[in-house]
Parts: structure tokens; C-alpha cells; sequence
């Protein structure tokens, strides 16, 4: 998982499942939110679920970073993903 998410460049928004099917982990999104909840050097901000949905509780933060990287962010979901 840590190399998909080394090669994400601002602006790239993925979805958890995403990540995990790029990493070789076909279903196992919820394995990259744990891996994300306890590993903090990845940009965790460029991951959304799969409705584009910000995360629940990190929602202002989330937005500030996705947006300051020119994502297009309305009503708590990314307008386009990459």
C-alpha cells in the first residue's frame, strides 16, 4: 500500500478501494483505512471513500488539504476524482 500512496501527487484523490486493488489487495479497502489510521507519513487527505465521501470527523482538515491542492470539494464530497 505504501508505494501507491508514495506516488499520489497533489491533486489525486483515490478511493480506499482503490488503493488496495492498486496494491495487489483486491477488497481490502478496509485494510487500507487501518493502515492509514496507524501509519501517519502518507497523505491520508488524498483518500476518500467510494462515494468520494470526506472521512467522518477529519471532514474541515480533509477539505483545508484537498482543496488548497485544487480538488473541487461540495457538500462534504469530491466534486472529481482522478
Amino acid at each position: 500500500m505504501s508505494a501507491v500512496l508514495d506516488h499520489l501527487e497533489p491533486g489525486d484523490v483515490l478511493t480506499y478501494g482503490e488503493v488496495a486493488q492498486e496494491a495487489g489487495y483486491p477488497g481490502g479497502a478496509r485494510a487500507v483505512g487501518q493502515f492509514l489510521k496507524h501509519n501517519t507519513g502518507f497523505p491520508w487527505w488524498r483518500i476518500v471513500n467510494s462515494k468520494g465521501r470526506l472521512a467522518p470527523g477529519h471532514e474541515t482538515a480533509q477539505r483545508q488539504l484537498l482543496e488548497s491542492e485544487g480538488v473541487a470539494i461540495k457538500d462534504g464530497h469530491v466534486v472529481a476524482m482522478r
